[in-house]
């Protein structure tokens, strides 16, 4: 039976994180929680638990963190059923300290080298499964794998009839690219794709390019939809058509940060959310920024999203009250107060 189609179908790497239980260096760390974290992963969790139907696509060991990867996964809604198994390499972990990853002081240790997702190839995972959405997120981070992996990117991002719409988070990750170098693949993959995601700083580190979103737009005239997140000051919209590009600029939230993980994915979740909806460009820029504010309120890579009444009376406010609201830990199970009334410490 061909597979059935979802909303959204995410392929790549997911692994086990371990989160500290208190700050401090990994060396002093005592003990950590067990949790899951990967972009596309991540993305689909997000996108399950805001009521979208969603598959994820990947590789894992036929370990005991593989075993929990699937369960963790599926528990959120998600269809796992084209994960493929490896018996041959292990499942990818990794730890981290609890500060912001902008940090100097900032650490993360991988053990993800040679396992089961590097595997990953056009041969190798259900071409069918990976086709059969509405939407196809990929990242960057699947084509810093191995040469098995880029190969299988560079054919989903090869343009062709009949293919889902592409999105594309560039998620330039440069520990990961130490045999290589990343900016060409990376702009040759976004071009291919309908809808980029990729942050001032991506863009400045990967392809040199300075000047702000309207310098990148020019680097990348290709995608459709080009989102150009802009950190603390907001996101720049693209959206082009035969007239030209129509940009929308939309700032970020005042958020009370937990923890800046897993902010990313969730903007792009909360993106493509409102795109599978056909909200308006401004819309789909504020889900981005709400789904994003989950994240950056709890310790984990995952958050719970805000209800979508909730998030759409947020997303609906004027720019006054948009640019005033303030998010802290618990605004997501807010769903019963007005706007105004969302908590903060």
């Amino acid at each position: 039976m061909p597979p059935t189609v979802v909303d959204v179908v995410a392929l790549g790497e997911s692994m086990v994180t371990f989160l500290p239980s208190r700050p401090g260096r990994l060396a002093d760390v005592p003990s950590f929680e067990r949790g899951i974290g990967g972009a596309e992963s991540n993305v689909a969790c997000v996108l399950a638990a805001a009521g979208h139907t969603a598959r994820w696509v990947g590789r894992v060991g036929t370990d005991g963190f593989g075993d929990h990867l699937v369960e963790a996964i599926a528990a959120y809604g998600v269809d796992t059923s084209a994960v493929r198994r490896d018996p041959a390499r292990p499942t990818g972990i990794y730890f981290r300290t609890a500060g912001d990853r902008a940090s100097d002081a900032h650490e993360v240790a991988y053990y993800r080298a040679g396992s089961a997702a590097s595997a990953m190839a056009a041969d190798a995972v259900d071409l069918d499964a990976v086709r059969a959405g509405r939407v196809l997120h990929l990242s960057g981070i699947t084509a810093a794998l191995s040469a098995g992996c880029l190969a299988l990117m560079r054919e989903l991002t090869a343009r062709r009839p009949g293919r889902p719409l592409v999105s594309f988070d560039v998620n330039h990750r440069a520990h990961l690219w130490q045999h290589q170098e990343p900016g060409k693949v990376l702009l040759d993959l976004a071009r291919g794709s309908d809808l980029v995601f990729v942050g001032e700083d991506e863009a400045e580190t990967a392809w040199g390019v300075t000047g702000g979103p309207g310098a990148i737009r020019a680097a990348l005239p290709e995608p459709r939809v080009l989102v150009v997140k802009q950190g603390s000051r907001g996101a720049t919209l693209f959206q082009g058509d035969s007239e030209g590009d129509t940009v929308t600029f939309v700032p970020s939230l005042h958020v009370d940060v937990v923890a800046p993980v897993g902010a990313g994915d969730a903007f792009a979740a909360g993106f493509l959310s409102a795109t599978l909806r056909a909200l308006p460009a401004r819309e789909r820029l504020r889900h981005g920024h709400l789904m994003a504010a989950a994240a950056l309120t709890v310790h984990g890579d995952l958050a719970a999203p805000p209800s979508r009444d909730h998030a759409d009376r947020l997303a609906a406010l004027d720019d006054d009250a948009w640019e005033t609201l303030r998010l802290g830990p618990g605004w997501t199970e807010a769903v019963t107060r007005a706007p105004e009334e969302v908590p903060t410490p």
